[in-house]
């Protein structure tokens, strides 16, 4: 039991925080990139700031809804936590990537839809794991 509490802390401490992160980085992104992206750029920076707010939300909701599962939430937990590191983080160096200096090489651009496929992996075993609880 211990253990189950202690992962559902750990999800309901990571959705905050990818939710303040996020809130920073948007503010950041509409006053202090405004001018130094281009608009496509912000667009995609903007991207990752949703996704990952959006994150965010689902694993305080899951969080807070831990108890009531009948499976343990741990690996849609990581997979969400990979998703979001790897498609939202791999958006801010991509549209910053002028303004820091860092031009990845073009591998670096698969790294986006990995975080992707982090992220539909995670969506559809929950899918998976509620329609298994009403059997």
């Amino acid at each position: 039991m211990v253990e189950n509490n202690q992962i559902h802390r750990s999800i309901l401490v990571t959705g905050a925080i990818l939710i303040l992160i996020g809130i920073a980085l948007g503010a950041f992104g509409a006053h202090g990139l405004k001018e130094k992206l281009s608009a496509e750029h912000l667009n995609s920076f903007e991207t990752g700031v949703r996704y990952q707010i959006y994150h965010g939300l689902a694993l305080l909701i899951i969080g807070f809804n831990a108890s009531k599962l009948s499976f343990s939430p741990a690996l849609f937990y990581k997979l969400i936590l990979s998703g979001v590191i790897l498609f939202s983080g791999s958006i801010y160096i991509l549209a910053c990537r002028d303004l820091i200096g860092m031009h990845p090489p073009k591998i670096a651009f698969l790294i986006t839809p990995l975080g992707g496929v982090c992220l539909i992996v995670a969506w559809s075993l929950l899918v998976v794991k509620l329609l298994k609880k009403n059997h």
